[in-house]
C-alpha cells in the first residue's frame, strides 16, 4: 500500500504529464498543498522531494517549487566515431556544416555556445599510466563546454589530453582561439599525420561531486555516467585521451553491434 507522500506525489506527478501542471509552472504553496491534501506539512515535504529527485520539480530559494524546463537530450551513438573519420579530410566547407554536438542532439550550430580552454601540464602518474607514457611527460589538456543557447548548464564535461610531442608540429593545436575546430579531434591529428585506428571508451556511474551537480545543474540523487576515450593509432599508441563527464537525467547511451551473417 503506498504511503501517504507517495499518493500525493502521485498525483502532482500526473498533473505534469498531463500538462495540467506546464514547465515553468508555479507548483501551490506547501500551506495550499498541504489543505488539498489534508496531510502534515512533513507529509507536502516529503512528496515534494519524490518530485524533484525525479526531476520533475526544482526549489527556487524564497519563491518555491516550479515544473522544471525539459533539458535537450543528449544520444551518444558509437557509430560516431566512423562518422568523424569520415569527415575529418572533408573539405572545410563541409566540416564548417556541423559537428559531433549537432549529431548527438539534432541541434544546430546557432543553437550552441561553446567554449574551450588549454593548458600544458606535466602528465600525473594516473594520466600517463592511462596513455601509456611516462609520468612527467608534457601533456596539453583541453576542456570544452557546449550547451544549448536557452539552457544554462553544458551537455557534459570534457577534458581532453594530447602528447605535446606529437602535435607541437601544427601550432594551431595549441592555440585554443582555433577552437571550435571544423573536424573535430580526428582532423586535428590528420595535420600533423596521425590516422585514429580504433577507439575504445569504458563507461562507469557515480555520485556527482558537488561541484559537477551544481556545473551540470543535476536534480538531488542523479548520477553521472563517466566515459574515458582512449584513441589509438595504426601502431597501438594512444594518442589522444577524452575524461568526459555525462548527466545521468538527459544522456542516453546507443551501442548498436553489426554481426556477422551465419
Amino acid at each position: 500500500m503506498a504511503a501517504a507522500y507517495e499518493k500525493i506525489a502521485n498525483e502532482l506527478r500526473e498533473e505534469i504529464r498531463a500538462g495540467q501542471l506546464a514547465p515553468g509552472d508555479r507548483l501551490p504553496s506547501e500551506e495550499d498543498l498541504k489543505s488539498r491534501f489534508g496531510k502534515s506539512p512533513g507529509t507536502i515535504r516529503e512528496a515534494l522531494r519524490v518530485l524533484q529527485s525525479e526531476g520533475l520539480i526544482e526549489k527556487q530559494h524564497g519563491r518555491g517549487s516550479f515544473v522544471r524546463e525539459p533539458r535537450t537530450l543528449v544520444q551518444r551513438d558509437n557509430s560516431r566515431h566512423q562518422w568523424e573519420k569520415d569527415r575529418a579530410r572533408a573539405p572545410e566547407e563541409q566540416r564548417l556544416e556541423t559537428g559531433a554536438t549537432e549529431q548527438d542532439t539534432s541541434l544546430v550550430f546557432d543553437d550552441l555556445v561553446f567554449r574551450a580552454a588549454y593548458r600544458e601540464i606535466e602528465a600525473p602518474k594516473d594520466i600517463a599510466e592511462a596513455m601509456g607514457v611516462e609520468p612527467g611527460t608534457a601533456l596539453v589538456e583541453r576542456t570544452y563546454r557546449t550547451r544549448y543557447a536557452a539552457e544554462r548548464a553544458p551537455f557534459n564535461l570534457v577534458t581532453s589530453y594530447l602528447i605535446r610531442n606529437l602535435v607541437d608540429s601544427n601550432p594551431d593545436l595549441l592555440d585554443s582561439a582555433k577552437e571550435p575546430w571544423p573536424g573535430g579531434t580526428m582532423n586535428q591529428l590528420d595535420t600533423v599525420g596521425i590516422e585514429i585506428d580504433h577507439i575504445e571508451e569504458r563507461v562507469t556511474a557515480r555520485p556527482p561531486t558537488t561541484e559537477e551537480a551544481e556545473e551540470l545543474a543535476l536534480p538531488p540523487g542523479t548520477a553521472v555516467l563517466v566515459l574515458r576515450k582512449r584513441s589509438y593509432d595504426a601502431d597501438d599508441r594512444v594518442v589522444e585521451m577524452s575524461d568526459v563527464t555525462l548527466p545521468g537525467d538527459r544522456t542516453e547511451m546507443l551501442f548498436t553491434t553489426r554481426l556477422e551473417r551465419w
